[in-house]
């Protein structure tokens, strides 16, 4: 078996850089409006709440990852991974006259994660479940350590100072945190509890688009795969490890599909790295094999440190 890469850490105190979307509502009906239309609880909230979310489809499915800052007047919606524009359009179709609320235009905007830490300079957070602006809004908002800026405002000293991660190292910091990103799992066919999520999901809240398939999934049908890291070497019989790759079980029914690589990366040498939808019934199971024949890479599975399991209904196995 392959050595475990989950223990990599990036030099010294770097940065990590997301691109973004910020789309402001404004009116005294926003809070009631967000509630309607995202997964997490909006409604009765105060301002100053930061409240992780996500907007599904009516049928269940992933359209995005968001977050909602509440404020006085109305609220600003982050879009951290799906299409904006897509979303915008969603919202402005549901808006109704009797709405008192006002739909802003898609604004460019960043995120940026400071990885690694200082002992003698402590990065500055915002009080657990609130965010803060930084001089007024005019220099952005931590949600934790987090620091969300317009694309044209300049960054604060404390992370524009520090080396951004390349590329590469991003999207390996990413895989073996067991984030999903858009579009490669966060699409149409996965839901919020496919992909660990749900703690961005409330299931006690009232009607929102999406909530009668995620209740029923709680409950009744069970999620049916699983978001899952994997890590293998290639050989020169088989080279490499690509998007869409078929996983099967190594032994026994060797024809029956047990899941679907998502994303993935190499990282040293004939080592790879990467995220697959795993189905329920080889959840149990520690190693899948990249393809049907008998040379094709063993992957070994395991659980990213950002999963959360979903609603004890959800994970029903049958």
């Amino acid at each position: 078996m392959s050595q475990s890469p989950w223990n990599w850490q990036p030099d010294g105190l770097r940065r990590i850089e997301q691109a973004a979307s910020l789309i402001r509502l404004d009116g005294p009906d926003t809070r009631r409006f967000l509630h309607g239309q995202t997964s997490a609880a909006i409604e009765g909230r105060p301002a100053g709440s930061w409240i992780p979310t996500c907007l599904t489809s009516a049928t269940g499915r992933l359209r995005a990852l968001a977050e909602v800052l509440l404020d006085d007047t109305g609220a600003w919606l982050l879009i951290s991974g799906g299409d904006p524009a897509s979303l915008w359009q969603a919202l402005d179709q549901v808006l109704f006259p009797a709405d008192r609320v006002q739909l802003g235009p898609v604004v460019a905007a960043r995120v940026i994660r400071p990885v690694g830490e200082d002992p003698a300079q402590p990065m500055p957070r915002s009080p657990a479940g609130q965010w803060l602006a930084l001089d007024n809004g005019r220099g952005g908002w931590l949600l934790g350590d987090q620091l969300v800026v317009r694309a044209e405002q300049e960054w604060p000293s404390w992370l524009a100072d520090r080396p951004a991660l390349t590329q590469q190292e991003q999207e390996r910091w990413r895989i073996q945190q067991g984030l999903p990103a858009w579009p490669s799992e966060i699409n149409d066919s996965t839901n919020p509890f496919e992909l660990g999520l749900a703690e961005r999901v409330s299931l006690s809240k009232g009607c929102y688009v999406g909530q009668e398939t995620l209740a029923k999934l709680s409950t009744y049908d069970g999620v049916k795969q699983q978001l899952r890291r994997w890590h293998g070497t290639t050989s020169p019989a088989a080279p490499g490890l690509a998007q869409g790759t078929l996983l099967f079980n190594p032994e026994g029914d060797s024809a029956s599909r047990t899941g679907q690589i998502t994303s993935a990366l190499a990282v040293a040498g004939d080592l790879w790295i990467g995220l697959a939808l795993i189905r329920r019934q080889a959840l149990d199971q520690d190693v899948l094999r990249a393809g049907q024949g008998p040379n094709e890479p063993i992957l070994q599975l395991s659980i990213g440190p950002a999963w959360v399991d979903p609603p004890a209904g959800a994970n029903r196995q049958g």
